[in-house]
């Protein structure tokens, strides 16, 4: 017998999908699940440690939110976590303001993503121009790649600086510190990335790629910085459940930090529902997937996680394992609990340069650099307007930049609405 529901709108897709549940669905959630949840474990640790934060937490957060984004969001694939968009406007607020800040800043966007969601503005995301959206993307995936050098070369730098034009100053004047041994595990895991990816798309690149880094350089015992090294290794155990410390005089200045957590979680969530509704022939719901998604961000602080967002690569890995449902989301958050409770002490021999290679593929990837021919063959005020966004990104805030962007896709939506509106009398 069917269910029946008195109004689909405000319900999340793992409801929907109980009408016709059945355990060979389970089955191949189960297997898509695991999957993915062990490709998101070298991004989330990689993320975290990107954004200034500890390993952990980037598998907190991927463990938490994934699991909460799955369960009420309104896409049937969506895989939720840490994401590259976030990594530069993270360590922004964690140089600015600490973890308490970044908590604050984190519950905060996931008010105003609850708020959007709940006002009907999800469907309104779609029609940022897409000259600004891969302006950001472009922006992000250069900062991301830059942030990775000292550990791809295996640079001696004490502090990397957070000013994009200070920090390629302070590389450069480092590089003769530069460890071969380093460049060479570096080198390797992207290749094996694209390897895997040449010969099959199933084939979970990331984590064959950490594995084989960590092995070789365990075996060899090779002089690099590893996870133990840098940070002590991962603690065993579940997290902690914890209430975020709220310092009213931060609220002000994490208002703007906050707004562009939010609409860059907006913009990437939607977009890889967008991703997984093409490769499922399926169809999503924009309002009930940005609740979930701001209910996931509110709770990621109290187990000392990041903010979170749609993962566009990671969804697709889960639809190409063979997910069928919320379900595969769900259980690709209880791997990494498995992760935590029975492997933790092995992350301690991860190098770093190995994630350092794993996200530069994940940069390169994000940057949508396919699109630019498209991009130049528009007209010259949208050119100005992706390059305005990316230089915005890149040079100076991230936050100023998606303050600007708004503005100028709302001028950009006026302008297009005057030209195609004609006045009669």
């Amino acid at each position: 017998m069917a269910f029946a529901f008195p109004d689909e709108r405000w319900l999340p897709k793992s409801v929907l999908c109980l009408r016709d549940y059945n355990l060979n669905k389970f089955g191949h959630d189960v297997i898509a699940g695991i999957t993915v949840g062990l490709v998101a474990l070298p991004l989330a640790m990689a993320f975290s440690i990107a954004s200034g934060l500890t390993p952990q937490a980037g598998i907190y957060c991927a463990m938490v939110t994934g699991f909460l984004i799955s369960a009420l969001g309104g896409s049937k694939t969506q895989i939720g976590g840490p994401t590259g968009a976030f990594v530069v406007v993270v360590a922004g607020i964690v140089a600015a303001h600490g973890v308490d800040g970044l908590f604050m800043c984190t519950v905060m966007a996931g008010i105003l993503l609850v708020v959007m969601g709940a006002t009907g503005m999800g469907t309104g995301v779609k029609f940022i121009p897409r000259p600004v959206v891969i302006g950001f993307t472009n922006g992000i995936a250069v900062l991301i790649a830059s942030t990775q050098v000292k550990d791809f070369f295996g640079l001696h730098l004490e502090k990397v600086p957070g000013v994009f034009w200070l920090r390629m100053k302070a590389l450069a004047a480092s590089f003769p510190t530069w460890s071969p041994t380093a460049t060479i595990l570096a080198v390797a895991t992207v290749a094996t990335m694209l390897v895997c990816r040449i010969l099959s798309k199933r084939i979970p690149g990331p984590i064959v790629a950490m594995l084989g880094a960590t092995a070789t350089a365990f075996v060899l015992k090779l002089p690099v910085e590893t996870i133990g090294t840098r940070f002590g290794g991962i603690p065993s155990g579940l997290p902690h459940l914890v209430v975020p410390r709220w310092h009213a005089g931060l609220v002000h200045g994490l208002l703007g930090p906050a707004f562009t957590v939010a609409m860059l979680g907006a913009i990437e969530s939607l977009m890889s529902a967008v991703v997984s509704d093409r490769m499922s022939n399926d169809r999503h719901n924009p309002n009930v997937e940005l609740i979930g998604q701001g209910v996931a961000n509110i709770m990621s602080p109290m187990f000392g996680g990041l903010p979170a967002t749609g993962a566009i690569a990671r969804t697709a890995t889960n639809i190409r394992s063979g997910a069928q449902s919320p379900v595969a989301g769900m259980i690709h958050s209880l791997t990494l609990l498995c992760v935590l409770l029975f492997a933790a002490p092995l992350a301690s021999y991860i190098p770093m340069a190995a994630l350092a290679g794993i996200l530069m593929i994940v940069a390169y990837n994000m940057g949508e650099w396919r699109e630019i021919p498209q991009l130049l063959r528009l007209t010259k005020t949208d050119i100005s307007i992706w390059l305005v966004t990316f230089a915005l990104t890149v040079f100076a805030d991230l936050t100023v930049a998606v303050e600007a962007g708004m503005i100028l896709a709302a001028l950009l939506f006026i302008s297009r609405v005057a030209a195609t509106t004609t006045v009669s009398q």
